[in-house]
């Protein structure tokens, strides 16, 4: 992870990529919408949560996350009508 910097998030924001991580023990997924428009999911399922679990951010949250993200994976989607059909990839 150490070698995996804010500037290559990006990038693969900007390719299409979901990324999904860890942020206060919260499982989230995060990609790109619109040009500086970004959609943040929360996947892990909480019964009492003052978070919201959908917001839409810019890309100045999004640097200011990156830094407290922890567990990055990001997924490719090999047919984007079958999310079944998907690889994952770990960065480390």
């Amino acid at each position: 992870m150490k070698d995996y910097t804010f500037p290559k998030f990006w990038k693969d924001l900007d390719d299409g990529y979901q990324l999904y991580f860890d942020y206060m023990n919260i499982r989230y997924l995060i990609y790109k919408m619109q040009k500086n428009c970004y959609k943040k999911e929360m996947i892990t399922e909480m019964k009492k949560c003052a978070l919201p679990k959908n917001e839409i951010i810019t890309l100045k949250r999004v640097r200011e996350l990156f830094d407290f993200m922890e567990n990055i994976e990001y997924k490719v989607l090999t047919d984007w009508h079958k999310a079944k059909n998907s690889l994952k990839y770990y960065i480390e």
